[in-house]
């Protein structure tokens, strides 16, 4: 049978892993596909830079238009990255009919309803496996193989570098700068970090997994995000002597006024395996009706982790390349014309516990002031520690855990707080989740 032909957009890290995976493992991966896949063009920014991954009858340029324009190739694998050019030439690779993979989460997430209408029109298929968590196969996971259960919620460690500057900072005493540069200087991060520690990273990947799992159109610009850059030791010591890890989370969840879709700092009890997870390892928790909570783990970044996605969707469209599109998996699980209308709701309406950390004068009615203003708003009490004062100092740490509440209703009792004569600064909030399977 005639071999696929692919096409490189991208010949860096994952491209280059790619093309590594496919032809370390051609046979093992034509048997399973049912027929040759092969690398037969690629576009790259620096010709000399590619020389190394010459041969093998592998065309190297640097025009992406001779790769979306070749009529002889049957997929477009886009590894570029970012919006620009990204999407004109995967829209375009589209338009000529052809099939396209990508890894490009920020394109999935922010023009993924456009792209996925214009493959639907044209009647090819577009895979983006390696878009979320590397080489985890969440993506397949809540497409096909938890197609029967209703998804109720899903809560992610999706963002690797956040993750090893919690685990250093707990692990070490250390404070988020220190760690940040630390993650610099071993290239867990960026010379600009923005995306990662500010959660849009996290965003990004988990707007593409709400909208699999509760069959809703990508809506990034509904999310919340809120990175890790204000947490401290002292709340990651807190949290610890609490019984909890705190993580960057990214959350999205089936509730009866709407959909959750948020991304910030969590505390999760340390007995779970999710708060287990540490370094730049990613995990991601689903819970389905059937199911219950399944948990998929694996490195969510890497040159062969994410190759191995890409590889991956590759085997699925050549599998595809020839059905019906009507008897295809559909792009977001559900039929296109099947998608809710489901809302996504603010941060307002989102019901979670939360733990809160303020100064306060060691004084006699300090305590009966805070808890009155939480009573007042119908926010009870879970655990509250107050911590000894420091020699010379007027004020101490006063740690609160509370039950589940709206957020309205925290950020309504901080104001009050907040503006109480025996309270000093602001007051910390940090979100808290249970993830109980039940």
């Amino acid at each position: 049978m005639k071999p696929i032909h692919v096409g490189l957009l991208g010949l860096g890290t994952v491209g280059g892993g790619a093309l590594t995976v496919l032809r370390r493992n051609r046979a093992e991966i034509a048997r399973r596909a049912g027929r040759e896949i092969v690398v037969k063009h690629a576009v790259v920014r620096s010709l000399e830079k590619a020389q190394k991954h010459a041969g093998d009858g592998l065309t190297i340029t640097n025009d992406p238009l001779d790769v979306v324009d070749n009529p002889d190739i049957d997929i477009v694998v886009e590894l570029i990255g970012g919006l620009d050019p990204a999407k004109e030439l995967v829209l375009a690779a589209i338009e000529n009919g052809k099939h396209v993979v990508t890894a490009n989460k920020a394109l999935v997430a922010l023009h993924g309803n456009e792209i996925f209408a214009a493959a639907q029109k044209r009647g090819v298929m577009v895979a983006f496996e390696a878009a979320v968590a590397g080489g985890i196969p969440i993506i397949k996971a809540l497409r096909e193989g938890l197609t029967a259960n209703r998804i109720e919620w899903i809560a992610g460690i999706i963002n690797g570098t956040s993750n090893f500057i919690l685990t250093e900072m707990r692990d070490k005493g250390a404070g988020f700068d220190a760690v940040l540069g630390e993650a610099q200087r071993l290239g867990y991060a960026e010379a600009d970090p923005t995306f990662d520690v500010e959660g849009i990273d996290a965003a990004h990947k988990l707007t593409i997994m709400s909208a699999i799992g509760f069959g809703i159109p990508m809506q990034f610009d509904k999310a919340y995000t809120e990175g890790i850059g204000a947490l401290t030791r002292e709340d990651i010591r807190y949290a610890e002597e609490l019984g909890y890890r705190i993580k960057l989370l990214g959350i999205t969840r089936r509730t009866a006024n709407g959909i959750e879709l948020r991304v910030h700092p969590t505390l999760i009890p340390a007995r779970r395996l999710i708060a287990n997870v540490d370094g730049v390892m990613n995990a991601i928790l689903v819970k389905g009706d059937a199911v219950g909570a399944t948990l998929y783990y694996g490195a969510g970044a890497g040159a062969e982790p994410t190759a191995s996605a890409v590889v991956a969707d590759l085997v699925d469209v050549t599998r595809m390349h020839t059905a019906d599109p009507g008897n295809r998996v559909p792009h977001l699980a559900f039929q296109p014309d099947a998608l809710s209308s489901e809302p996504i709701l603010p941060m307002s309406e989102v019901r979670t516990a939360y733990y809160l950390r303020l100064k306060a004068f060691d004084k006699p009615g300090v305590l009966a002031d805070v808890t009155r203003i939480l009573a007042d708003l119908d926010i009870s009490i879970d655990a509250m520690i107050q911590k000894e004062p420091q020699a010379a100092e007027e004020q101490v740490d006063v740690i609160m855990l509370t039950h589940v509440t709206l957020e309205k209703h925290i950020d309504a009792a901080i104001r009050r707080i907040e503006a109480l004569s025996s309270v000093s600064g602001a007051v910390t909030r940090i979100r808290l989740e249970e993830l109980n399977s039940h």
